[in-house]
């Protein structure tokens, strides 16, 4: 792994006093993409929400580039060099679409999407369209825009891929892999096998609230994953 960006160590919590996850460990280097994996119900979502300062940790530490930030909520994370894309409420609803891109930019203007627009042209149709008009697909579309614009250089996304078409996954894998080259970082949880297989340098699985495996995506065939995602 080269140079760790991103490290989770030990990390332990739930929901009120129950454990879902426990001392789970792992590192994302800088510039590598690292995608979680396990069937539903493992504790994925809740150890990036626990990772990203959505739930307060039982125990362990996160640290990105060194800098201590257990618990802190996602809005004091940017500034430290973390967006969180999460799985659920992945968009403000009563705001138009160029709203909710430049809601924590400082100010309203549109060019920095250019690219994004181009590789999405469905988002520039509807910049001015009320963002909970959108079809679940495209709040998915539209939040990852969002966390990859923000400019940090660590992203954490939760199931980007769920209920996105096709063709705009293989777009999604693009821009990781370019954003990957230019130094970015990503833990990706996700099940679906196209972007892992075109995004992952590391695959790391869970199975009840511990990590089970974490390897080369090159040393992994697709069949010893699935194994790992079905009962």
């Amino acid at each position: 792994m080269t140079q760790a960006l991103f490290e989770i160590d030990r990390l332990s919590g739930g929901y009120g006093s129950g454990l879902v996850v426990r001392d789970v460990s792992l590192a994302v280097g800088r510039g590598e993409a690292v995608c979680l994996l396990g069937r539903n119900g493992v504790g994925k979502s809740t150890l990036v929400k626990l990772a990203c300062g959505v739930l307060r940790p039982a125990g362990g530490t996160v640290t990105i580039a060194g800098r201590e930030i257990t618990g802190r909520p996602p809005s004091d994370n940017l500034g430290a060099g973390l967006t969180y894309c999460p799985q659920e409420r992945v968009v403000f609803d009563d705001l138009t679409v160029a709203e909710n891109l430049t809601l924590m930019r400082d100010n309203r203007r549109l060019d920095a999407f250019d690219r994004f627009f181009e590789v999405f042209p469905r988002l520039s149709e509807r910049r001015r369209q009320h963002a909970g008009t959108l079809s679940g697909g495209e709040k998915k579309l539209l939040s990852f825009v969002r966390g990859l614009a923000e400019g940090a250089n660590m992203v954490v996304i939760d199931e980007p891929t769920e209920g996105v078409q096709f063709e705009n996954v293989v777009r999604m894998a693009d821009l990781i892999q370019s954003h990957k080259q230019a130094g970015m970082s990503f833990l990706v949880v996700e099940q679906n096998l196209t972007l892992v297989e075109r995004v992952a340098d590391r695959i790391v699985i869970m199975d009840h609230g511990d990590v089970v495996h974490s390897g080369a995506a090159a040393d992994m065939a697709r069949d010893e994953i699935l194994s790992y995602l079905t009962v």
